[in-house]
């Protein structure tokens, strides 16, 4: 099991920029497939990117394609979300998640390890 803290959330206006952070801990990350999801108040729990073991594979939702950028460093076992031109719409916790397995995993039932979560909240 890895353990997942993420980081960097907070209040922006929209059409700014935040960039989260994902840190794991006991265990290496080269060997996992690491995403992003979010959930906003009321609603169930979305997939935002998903990129795989070595960052050269990524995928996004239709709703983010073109705006977030994800990204991993595997020596540092890091792995980044850089959300640019922010709408009120991408409010939500943001949290990360990790799988050791290979594929287009893009269901919060592909994931097995999360994070707690970051808010970020985007003002109109």
């Amino acid at each position: 099991q890895v353990q997942l803290v993420e980081s960097g959330g907070g209040l922006v206006q929209t059409g700014g920029s935040l960039r989260l952070s994902c840190a794991a801990s006991g265990r290496t990350l080269t060997t996992y497939t690491m995403a992003w999801f979010r959930q906003a108040p009321g609603k169930e729990r979305e997939f935002v990117a998903a990129i795989g073991r070595s960052g050269v594979s990524t995928y996004y939702a239709d709703s983010v394609e073109g705006r977030f950028t994800i990204s991993r460093d595997n020596t540092k076992n890091t792995m980044q979300l850089q959300m640019n031109s922010l709408k009120p719409e991408d409010t939500a916790v943001y949290y990360c998640a990790a799988r050791s397995r290979t594929g287009v995993l893009v269901t919060t039932f592909d994931y097995v390890d999360w994070g707690q979560g970051t808010q970020v909240t985007v003002s109109s």
